[in-house]
């Protein structure tokens, strides 16, 4: 059985002019000589979403967690019905938002960030912002520049979120999903977007990274893992087979055991 979160609640933060309140849940805080692994969900993710890996993985390795959920996600604070986020927004969230969750929670440490789709975005451009306030990340299906498959599925997205019952589906995640769903989906499709492309902010990155994508991605192309490692040399690249764009859903087991590796290789040859 997987271990069971060992704490949780809501952190008060100031963002966009507005005082927020963030989910977060802790995995075994009490390891305080451990890892302290951040995870950072996808677009419509939040600490739900993710079910019990964060659990396994931490178990698996003898790490601590920190899950939580972005603003406007699962029991976070809900998007403002007329708030539109902007093509910078992955940046915010990466520049204000996680640094100002992580003051108010204590974290004073050089965390590891495990982040998937866009929260694997946000993990690289915080590396960028900050190199020496993060240990290392783990990349599931990043972007980093916007690809026309990206697009075309999430325009799908949005036709089933308006045609079936996926709002209710979300519904299991979300306080309000038309805040996750809507945050999400009309950036990414509006024009502006098409242009966003963090390729020159991984000059900035220093810490080591493990990029994991599966061959059968459905919103990128390998050319985003391969991009990451054409500019930061300190990169592992590992390229699944039967697996979509959430490797931890598809082949957890290898996700846990190539995470668990690279950490403890990192970690042996850091001073």
């Amino acid at each position: 059985m997987s271990p069971a979160f060992s704490g949780n609640g809501f952190a008060s933060i100031e963002w966009r002019g507005r005082g927020l309140q963030v989910e977060y849940q802790w995995i075994q805080p009490e390891r305080a000589d451990a890892p302290l692994l951040v995870f950072l969900h996808e677009g419509l993710g939040s600490v739900a979403m993710w079910k019990d890996f964060p659990g396994r993985l931490c178990a698996s390795g003898g790490f601590r967690g920190l899950v939580f959920s972005r603003p406007g996600y699962g029991r976070s604070t809900p998007r403002a019905p007329d708030e539109w986020w902007g093509v910078d927004f992955m940046h915010r969230q990466a520049q204000e938002v996680l640094p100002a969750l992580l003051q108010a929670l204590g974290v004073s440490e050089a965390p590891w960030l495990f982040g998937h789709s866009d929260g694997a975005s946000i993990a690289l451009l915080y590396a960028a912002s900050f190199p020496a306030r993060v240990s290392g990340l783990v990349l599931l299906a990043p972007h980093i520049f916007v690809e026309d498959v990206t697009i075309a599925n999430i325009e799908l997205a949005r036709t089933a979120y308006e045609t079936t019952d996926l709002a209710h589906k979300l519904g299991r995640y979300h306080d309000d999903p038309d805040s996750a769903f809507w945050g999400w989906n009309r950036i990414w499709l509006d024009p502006a977007f098409r242009a966003w492309n963090i390729a020159a902010d991984l000059a900035h990155v220093r810490a080591p990274v493990l990029a994991v994508q599966g061959l059968d991605d459905e919103y990128g192309t390998l050319a985003q893992i391969r991009g990451i490692a054409e500019r930061v040399p300190a990169t592992r690249l590992v390229e699944l087979a039967s697996c979509a764009h959430s490797p931890h859903r598809d082949r957890p087991g290898d996700v846990i055991a190539e995470t668990v590796a690279f950490i403890k290789t990192a970690r042996s040859s850091q001073p």
